[in-house]
C-alpha cells in the first residue's frame, strides 16, 4: 500500500485531540466498587470464601523479600473466571479501560505475607507443594481456573491498586489458609519443566513459549516460583515476572533472527487502543529497536501544565541490551516482544522504531499488556510502504504530537538513520 493511502486511513481527529480528560473519564467505576463491596459481603461466609474459582495469582513487591502473595478469585458467584485473567483475549474482545477496571476490582486478593523463599527449603532441592503457597502454585500451573476454598481473617478491604506494568488489583483480605476443591490439570510441558530440577528459568521459559504458551501463562508460572533450578526457585513479584518473561522471550527471538535476511523496503504500521496510538516503523538493516513514548501535557502521565509533550525513550543495537530500561520500563520489553514476534513470523530482521503517543484518553493505568497487544495488532492488515526511512517518517510528521524536531533530539534511530539514507 502506498504511504499516502495508508496515512489517509488514520488522519488525526482534531476534535478528539482537544477533548479534556475530565469530560471523557467515566466515573461508573465508583458505582461498581459499591457493587463489589456488597458481593464480597455475600460471598464471605463465616470468614470463608466458599466455592470460589481462582484464575490467577498475585505476588507483591513491597517489603521484598517478605511479600504479600495471594489468590485472585471473582467475588461474583456466577462469574466466568477465565475472563478475569489477563490475556490477549481482552484485546480481541475490545475491552476498554473501564471494562478492565471492573474485571480486576471484581477479584478478591486473598493473601498471606511470606518470604519469597517459602516455596523451597534452603539447602535442598525439595519444592514445597503444601499449605497456602502450595495451593497458589497449583493454581498458577493449571491450564484452567481452579476451584478453591479460602479461609479469611477479618473483613476484606475495598481498595484499588494501580501500576504501569501489572494489571490493577481490587479488594484484599488476609488469608488464614486455602484448600483445593478439585484436582487441577497440569499441561505436560509444564510438568516437564517442573520435573527437571536443573533446568534454568530462562531455558524453561523459552521452552514453554516454543510449545505455544503465551507470555501471560509463563509469567504466572514464574511468579509462583515454579520455574528454574529446584534449589533456586522462589516467588517472583508479579511486576517483575511480567518484564522478566517479555525480556527473556524477546532475547530468544532476537537471537533466532540474527542471521536472517532483512526486509526489502521501509514499512509503516499503525494501531490505536485505549487512548494509546502506535506507529511502528520497520526499515531494512540489522536488528535495532527503540521505543519512544510521547506523553500528553496536563495528563496523569505528564501533569506539568504548559510543559508540552514529554518524551521518553530507550534503545538497543544489534547485540541487545545489558542493563534494565528505566525510562520506559516494562512498556519497552512488551513492545519489543511484539515487534520480534512479527519479524520471526516473517523470518526477517529489521530496524524497528515504535512511537507511542499516550493521550488524555488513557486515564488510568491497566498494565503493559495493552502495549503488547497494541503493537501485536498493529501488524494486522497491510503496511504503508516507503522508498526510504526519511520518506516514511515524513509521512507521519503531521500526525506526531511533538513534531519531528523533538523526536530527532530524543531518538537514536531517527537521528542516526537520517544521516544514513543511502542505506535505503
Amino acid at each position: 500500500m502506498r504511504l499516502d493511502e495508508f496515512i489517509d486511513e488514520f488522519e488525526r481527529d482534531e476534535a478528539a485531540q482537544r477533548r479534556r480528560l475530565a469530560a471523557e473519564k467515566s466515573y461508573a467505576i465508583t458505582d461498581h466498587l459499591e457493587d463489589v463491596e456488597r458481593q464480597v459481603q455475600e460471598a464471605v461466609q463465616d470468614d470463608t470464601l466458599v466455592g470460589s474459582t481462582a484464575p490467577e495469582i498475585f505476588v507483591g513487591r513491597s517489603g521484598y523479600p517478605n511479600v504479600s502473595t495471594g489468590l485472585l478469585s471473582p467475588v461474583e458467584p456466577d462469574a466466568a473466571a477465565e475472563g478475569f485473567a489477563t490475556s490477549s483475549d481482552w484485546y480481541d474482545s475490545g475491552l476498554g479501560i473501564e471494562d478492565v477496571l471492573q474485571r480486576r476490582t471484581g477479584l478478591l486478593n486473598s493473601a498471606q505475607s511470606l518470604s519469597v523463599d517459602s516455596v523451597q527449603q534452603r539447602g535442598s532441592a525439595y519444592d514445597v507443594w503444601d499449605g497456602f503457597v502450595g495451593v497458589q502454585r497449583e493454581v498458577a500451573i493449571a491450564d484452567h481456573p481452579v476451584d478453591v476454598e479460602v479461609g479469611l481473617d477479618g473483613t476484606p478491604e475495598i481498595d484499588v491498586g494501580f501500576d504501569d506494568v501489572r494489571t490493577p488489583t481490587g479488594p484484599r483480605a488476609s488469608a488464614t489458609g486455602a484448600d483445593l476443591t478439585e484436582n487441577p490439570h497440569v499441561p505436560r510441558s509444564v510438568e516437564k519443566t517442573l520435573s527437571d530440577d536443573d533446568w534454568a528459568a530462562e531455558g524453561a521459559m523459552t521452552y514453554l513459549y516454543r510449545r505455544g504458551f503465551d507470555v501471560y501463562d509463563i509469567n504466572t508460572i514464574l511468579s509462583a516460583g515454579a520455574l528454574g533450578q529446584a534449589s533456586e526457585r522462589s516467588l517472583v513479584p508479579t511486576r517483575w515476572s511480567i518484564t522478566a518473561v517479555d525480556d527473556t522471550v524477546g532475547q530468544y527471538l532476537r537471537g533466532s533472527l540474527q542471521t536472517a535476511d532483512t526486509i526489502d523496503k521501509p514499512e509503516l504500521w499503525y494501531n490505536e487502543y485505549m487512548g494509546n496510538r502506535y506507529w511502528v516503523l520497520l526499515a531494512p538493516g540489522r536488528w535495532e529497536f527503540e521505543l519512544v513514548e510521547m506523553k500528553a501535557p496536563e495528563s496523569v502521565w505528564n501533569p506539568r501544565p504548559g510543559s508540552g509533550y514529554y518524551l521518553a525513550s530507550a534503545y538497543e543495537g544489534y547485540e541487545g541490551r545489558t542493563g534494565y530500561v528505566e525510562e520506559t520500563a516494562g512498556a519497552y520489553y512488551a513492545a519489543r516482544l511484539a515487534a520480534l514476534e512479527h519479524l520471526q513470523e516473517r523470518g526477517r530482521q529489521a530496524k524497528c522504531l515504535v512511537l507511542r503517543e499516550i493521550t488524555d484518553d488513557y486515564w488510568a493505568p491497566v498494565g503493559v499488556w495493552q502495549v503488547r497487544e497494541g503493537v501485536r495488532n498493529a501488524f494486522e492488515g497491510e503496511p504503508g510502504v516507503g522508498q526510504s526511512f526519511r520518506e516514511t517518517l515524513d509521512a507521519i510528521t503531521d500526525q506526531l504530537p511533538s513534531g519531528l524536531g523533538p523526536l530527532r533530539r530524543k531518538s537514536e534511530l531517527v537521528a542516526g538513520l537520517q544521516s544514513q539514507l543511502t542505506d535505503f
